[in-house]
């Protein structure tokens, strides 16, 4: 119980990374039900759910659940009614009527267990050796986020210690830690966002394209507000796949949030993360590449955006055609630019744009970029341009996020091989003004293209 009480994690709000983990559980078994748990001295609570809905809490009654929690091994159970502790469990009892469990220990690193991966099924069935040791690699998965989630809050705190005198902390450690609090509610999100919130004469749109269902890659981005009408947004890619790729990307979305509420400066955020990135020991060698950005309205209308870049592929700014112009596209440079967290004094450079009335910029991973077409050939960043240049064209005098994600996904669905690497997809447009004498532009909207948050390829379309 103090180990659970050491990663304060009860009854926090829904978070996408184990929302991700509980479907990515449903679909390698193709079961109807999968849980991620943590079990309370009264009760089993529920951190994520998938087919079982309206559910949050449990009582702790044998056989399921609180009897996993008493052993390191996956716990497997073919027939409940077979079973002489689980046939009276009120899953198996009840409504739900479960007649297959299995469940791997959530299990710390000096050996306390909190609680439990879970599938569930209504019909009696078997799984292989193979099978027990994912869903363990899924419960260390968990273990992986709330690891460090804990991290991420001493991060920041770290950061902020470092930021003021130490009278003022001494002055301030009440209020600080307070302040702490608020802060661990914002980290507690997700690798990707369930939705794109709403900026005032913005259109906002973003896609998500695994490239295979049975590995979590490490593609992620954000858009969230930084008070005063100002506004951020960052994607990136984190190098490698599977359970440690995706826990150093919940760290870096975490970090890169932080560090744009001490100091929004796209340069100064990516910096923070270089060096969240290196004194984490988890992290090991892995590194990424992001673009973070910040927003601000333009008194002549449009956006300012700041741009910082962490060698990542440049994002694209879309002219639509106008005052005798045709529609052409650019790719916004900034020189220099290195990797993140690779080595301790990287440079990082920034680039300033106005985002005008009616044009659009777009932000995409290198899935795309190293994409294959017919003949095996990649289809590289000259390709994308072009592609980019004939929608411009098409789109009249006014661009759309959500028009440009449509058809880039359309692209993306006609690579006949697939994709090799995950796809992530941001897209930002200014709303052009409403003309003399009719009511002013609607603002902008969240729009995530796809089912949920990620899209799967068609084959592996979540239902």
């Amino acid at each position: 119980m103090e180990a659970v009480r050491r990663y304060d994690i009860l009854d926090t709000p829904p978070d996408g990374a184990f929302d991700r983990i509980a479907a990515l559980a449903t679909r390698l078994f193709d079961v109807p039900v999968a849980t991620v748990t943590i079990v309370d001295s009264d009760r089993i609570w529920f951190k994520a759910t998938r087919g079982l809905d309206g559910v949050t809490q449990i009582g702790r009654d044998p056989g399921l659940c609180a009897s996993v929690i008493l052993s390191d091994d996956t716990l497997v159970i073919p027939d409940t009614l077979t079973d002489s502790v689980a046939c009276a469990n009120p899953l198996v009892t009840g409504a739900l009527g479960v007649r297959f469990y299995a469940a791997a220990p959530i299990i710390t690193s000096d050996g306390h267990r909190l609680g439990t991966v879970n599938i569930l099924d209504t019909k009696p069935r078997a799984i292989t050796e193979a099978d027990t040791a994912t869903l363990a690699d899924l419960a260390a998965m968990v273990m992986s986020e709330l690891e460090l989630r804990l991290s991420a809050l001493r991060l920041v705190r770290a950061e902020r210690e470092r930021a003021q005198s130490e009278r003022l902390m001494r002055e301030q450690a009440e209020k600080d830690k307070a302040e702490l609090a608020a802060f661990a509610s914002t980290l507690q999100r997700t690798l990707l966002p369930p939705a794109l919130p709403t900026i005032p004469g913005m259109e906002l749109a973003c896609h998500y394209l695994t490239a295979s269902a049975r590995e979590v890659g490490g593609d992620f981005y954000d858009v969230f507000s930084l008070g005063g009408g100002r506004w951020a947004f960052f994607l990136g890619d984190v190098c490698g796949k599977g359970a440690d790729a995706a826990a150093v990307t919940s760290l870096i979305r975490y970090t890169l949030r932080a560090a744009a509420w001490h100091d929004p400066d796209p340069v100064a955020v990516l910096e923070a993360l270089n060096a969240a990135l290196l004194l984490d020991p988890s992290v090991g060698s892995r590194f990424c590449t992001a673009v973070f950005g910040a927003l601000q309205p333009a008194a002549d209308g449009g956006f300012t955006v700041t741009l910082g870049t962490g060698g990542h592929p440049p994002p694209y700014h879309l002219h639509p055609a106008g005052e005798g112009s045709p529609g052409h596209v650019d790719a916004v440079r900034a020189e220099g630019g290195m990797l993140i967290g690779a080595v301790a004094d990287a440079r990082f450079a920034s680039h300033t744009v106005h985002l005008a009335p009616g044009q659009a910029l777009l932000l995409y991973t290198d899935g795309i970029t190293e994409a294959r077409d017919g003949k095996g050939e990649l289809f590289g960043e000259d390709a994308l341009s072009d592609h980019l240049t004939r929608h411009t064209v098409a789109c009249g005098p006014s661009a759309s996020a959500i028009t440009l994600i449509d058809d880039l996904v359309a692209l993306l669905d006609a690579f006949p091989d697939g994709l090799g690497d995950d796809v992530a997809l941001l897209a930002l447009a200014a709303l052009p003004a409403a003309p003399a004498g009719l009511a002013p532009a609607a603002t902008g909207t969240a729009h995530t293209t796809g089912a949920g948050p990620a899209r799967l390829r068609p084959n592996e379309q979540e239902h």
